[in-house]
């Protein structure tokens, strides 16, 4: 039996010819194609990579590997140092040290400057009447924008203020500056004024721009609230600086909790301010 003889290609004819591509190939280093190496593969595998293994965040999104961290260090350095700062000032008030005298001085020389209308007025913002109104319209607007863990917050921090001044003002029991009744130490007015419209600015800041806007105004009520008591004679300096140190730790662990509770809660758009 003869074999048929096979065509002999020559060297010309192999180069004229080009290479033919592989569909397999192509796939395989297509972008989602199982056995492609990239993050998104088709079969639902994590790649062997450590980027490939993370897990995405809400909705998808890009994510962090657990666990998620805390808050920033400088929210506890801040904490501590308040706290420190006001057992300092504590101290000092209950053994009358060289700062409680210091203190008594300055405030002799700063006692009834000003116009004794307008010292009045600023005391008055610390007082229940005018700042738990306040808080409490700011309440009703957090609720009615779904933010009710928030709110709870605020309301619960507001409770505690009393809970925290009344027995330190029991136990160091500080004459006033123009009369000799005692419980002076820290200032309620003080402490009532920060909390209230500490916890307002903390409800409305993400619904105004600029974000800074609401803790700023709060900061000025608070600061003038304790500019005031001292222009009239109704608290020493260091009444109203201790207030602010005790609430200031207060406000911070308020707005630690506000901030991880919002990360569950839908937002709304913001008011442009």
């Amino acid at each position: 039996m003869r074999e048929t003889p096979r065509p002999q290609e020559t060297a010309d004819d192999s180069r004229a010819e080009h290479p033919q591509p592989c569909p397999g190939r192509a796939l395989a280093h297509t972008t989602g194609a199982a056995g492609s190496g990239t993050p998104h593969r088709s079969d639902g595998r994590p790649p062997h990579t450590p980027r490939g293994a993370r897990f995405a965040g809400q909705g998808g999104g890009p994510g962090t590997t657990p666990p998620v961290p805390g808050p920033p260090a400088f929210l506890f350095a801040g904490f501590a140092t308040l706290l420190c700062v006001f057992a300092v000032i504590t101290w000092q008030v209950a053994s009358d040290g060289p700062l409680r005298r210091l203190d008594e001085r300055l405030d002799r020389t700063a006692t009834g400057h000003g116009p004794a209308a307008l010292s009045q007025f600023l005391s008055d913002l610390g007082s229940m009447p005018v700042a738990l109104p306040v808080l409490a319209l700011a309440l009703a607007y957090a609720l009615w924008r779904g933010r009710r863990r928030q709110a709870l917050i605020a309301a619960v921090t507001m409770a505690v203020v009393p809970l925290l001044v009344v027995p330190l003002k029991d136990w160091i029991a500080r004459p006033g500056p123009l009369e000799a009744a005692t419980g002076y130490y820290p200032s309620g007015h003080t402490a009532t004024a920060m909390v209230a419209y500490g916890g307002v600015a903390l409800l409305l800041a993400p619904d105004v721009r600029p974000r800074w806007l609401m803790p700023a105004a709060a900061a000025v009520l608070t600061g003038a609230t304790g500019i005031g008591l001292v222009l009239h004679g109704y608290h020493w300096p260091l009444d109203v600086v201790g207030s602010w140190c005790l609430c200031g730790a207060l406000l911070m662990v308020s707005s630690t909790g506000m901030r991880r509770s919002s990360s569950r809660t839908p937002r709304r758009r913001p008011i442009d301010g």
